[in-house]
């Protein structure tokens, strides 16, 4: 399992929030926190950790492997 970290809870207002580790990474209100929970219910756990991840914009960018072969990393 790709367990990221993330996890998500509605509040009583009907805003969903977002956590990273802990600490709140972002919050969706209107038609986004609606969307956003009607796509989580069809999601497996691993699924639901890349969404979160894509809606927070900490997701991978596509350099990593270039940066880990980059001189200054090595």
């Amino acid at each position: 399992m790709s367990n990221l970290g993330f996890t998500f809870r509605r509040a009583k207002n009907g805003d969903v929030v977002v956590d990273h580790h802990g600490r709140r990474a972002t919050t969706l209100r209107g038609d986004k926190a609606e969307w956003f929970l009607q796509d989580m219910n069809g999601l497996d756990f691993e699924s639901q950790q890349q969404e979160m991840a894509r809606v927070t914009g900490n997701y991978k960018r596509g350099n990593e492997r270039k940066a880990r072969n980059h001189p200054r990393n090595r």
